[in-house]
Order: C-alpha cells, then structure tokens, then sequence
C-alpha cells in the first residue's frame, strides 16, 4: 500500500532552528518536510510541489509574510498556512494535525 505523505512548506529564516522544525516534522512517517530560508525558493518550491500545508516559522517580516500568504492563496486556495514561533515536537506536531483536520 502506497500512500502519498502530506508535503509541508516551512518557511524560517534561521537555518538551524529550519533545520530542526524540518527534522520534527519530517519524524512523523506520513508528512514530508521542504523547508526554504527566503521567500524566492519558498514561492519556486511552492510552484513545483503539491503542499498541503505551509508553516511559517520566525524571523519573517510582516510585508514578506503578506507577499508570501498571497502568493501562496493565489496558486492554491485551499492551502493552509501556520505560524509556528517555537514549542515542543508536541506542540509542532499539534499546530500540523490541528491545520490538517
């Protein structure tokens, strides 16, 4: 049985704690985890890959993030986008299957 993983955008521009949010995120064997440090690669990936989610980790300004929400709704209305500013894998893996629901 094959079944597809959810694909998840995250968005930091902090590479080690990116690094870590992807590594939590990709720790649950149904989600697969793309993360991106700048807005350029998030809009390519987010071109190119079915996401079901977006997660929006720190250090990005509120006009980047509006540019980036847009972009994101415009290519896929139904897509969901999270602010996650840190927490636990438990409150990480909460704020995904909360968003997935």
């Amino acid at each position: 049985m094959n079944m597809e993983k959810t694909q998840i955008l995250v968005i930091c521009r902090h590479a080690e704690i990116l690094q870590t949010i992807v590594r939590l995120v990709n720790n649950n064997p149904d989600w697969e985890a793309t993360g991106c440090e700048n807005d350029v690669e998030a809009l390519d990936a987010f071109k190119i890959t079915p996401f079901s989610l977006v997660l929006l980790g720190s250090g990005i300004d509120p006009a980047s993030e509006n540019l980036l929400r847009q972009s994101f709704i415009s290519l896929n209305p139904d897509i969901k986008i999270v602010e996650h500013y840190g927490g636990g894998s438990g409150l990480l893996s909460a704020e995904i299957l909360q968003a997935l629901s």
